[in-house]
């Protein structure tokens, strides 16, 4: 539902490579070991990258 397929091409890229969103309600973009709010939409596309390197680790809904 968020359209995760379509940013893996993301994962190994540096953060600084993250296209800005039309639809920022939508999209969060935080560090692995940053804190994060635990509710669930299956609407929101997540970023997550690795805070040391900056690398992108993960793209998924959530």
């Amino acid at each position: 539902m968020c359209k995760a397929q379509e940013l893996q091409w993301l994962v190994g890229k540096l953060r600084s490579q993250i296209p800005v969103p039309v639809d920022v309600v939508n999209r969060r973009v935080a560090c692995t070991t940053c804190p994060i709010t635990e509710d669930y939409s299956p609407y929101r596309l997540n970023i997550f990258y690795n805070q040391q390197t900056g690398l992108v680790e993960q793209v998924r809904c959530g």
